[in-house]
């Protein structure tokens, strides 16, 4: 059974920063696009970022612009876990992130984790 777990938010004061991690289980995910996804209070669930294997040990990352040059997506696929880096953050950072895998069709997410709350004060 495929499993994601999701750690790492918190408080931070704005231009701090955090490390979000996305554990995975269940299978091997060194091919499997995994995406981090959040939503805030009121507003829909959007897309930040997803890394992508592109053939061989070559991956390839996608990022929604709000966050380009700030949040960098990255994994470990000895661990199975997938890390979003965010740096330089702003209040309107603040939600839950909930990363997601494309496991059984590559055209959509059809595992997602339990989330975890990022909280930026200014």
């Amino acid at each position: 059974q495929v499993q994601l777990v999701e750690s790492g938010g918190g408080l931070v004061l704005a231009g701090g920063s955090l490390r979000l991690s996305c554990a995975a289980s269940g299978r091997t995910f060194n091919t499997v696009v995994i995406g981090w996804f959040r939503q805030a209070p009121g507003k829909e669930r959007e897309f930040v970022a997803q890394i992508r294997w592109i053939g061989g040990s070559a991956y390839y990352a996608d990022y929604t612009d709000s966050v380009k040059g700030r949040f960098t997506i990255s994994r470990d696929n000895a661990k199975n876990t997938v890390y979003l880096q965010m740096d330089s953050l702003k209040p309107e950072d603040t939600a839950v992130y909930y990363c997601a895998a494309k496991v059984s069709s590559p055209s959509k997410y059809d595992y997602w984790g339990q989330g975890t709350q990022v909280t930026v004060s200014s």
